[in-house]
């Protein structure tokens, strides 16, 4: 299978993903846990059918030290013991942020006070803006339909 574009290839297609890169770079080096952000990443791609990205996040952490463990239970993280109130509290803001078109006027409330107990601003914003630029990258990479699988830890730098 192969994507309907190559965006490396593609002039603006990389110039775009470079600004997203960007974007990513600003808040990876934020306050914000890594092992949340990635935890995020993945739940994001698992809502979005992004096969691309999910396979690049779940990698991604566990080369970085995830347990099998806790990957393997993103998906039903409500049922699951393994994860903290502030990593809960950033799944249900990244699953309400992810479907923000299914609940009329976007994020409860009580979401974000959530999120607001377990987080300063900073990381707050960090959040955020992870949960919108993950939705973008799937976005590309689900209309572009590129394959997943092939994924190694660090291909992109």
């Amino acid at each position: 299978m192969d994507a309907r574009l190559n965006p490396l290839d593609n002039p603006v297609a990389a110039k775009f993903l470079k600004h997203l890169i960007a974007a990513n770079t600003a808040i990876h080096n934020s306050a914000l846990p890594t092992a949340t952000q990635e935890l995020v990443k993945i739940r994001a791609s698992q809502i979005n059918g992004c096969g691309f990205c999910t396979d690049m996040h779940t990698k991604d952490a566990a080369h970085a030290g995830e347990t099998s463990l806790r990957l393997n239970l993103v998906a039903v993280w409500r049922e699951a013991t393994v994860f903290t109130d502030a990593e809960r509290a950033a799944l249900e803001l990244t699953e309400q942020g992810t479907r923000i078109a299914d609940a009329a006027g976007g994020v409860p409330d009580d979401v974000w006070a959530n999120a607001v107990k377990h987080y300063d601003e900073e990381q707050l914003a960090a959040l955020v803006g992870l949960i919108a630029l993950i939705n973008a990258f799937n976005r590309v990479n689900v209309i572009i339909q590129q394959p997943a699988g092939d994924y190694q830890p660090g291909q992109f730098g």
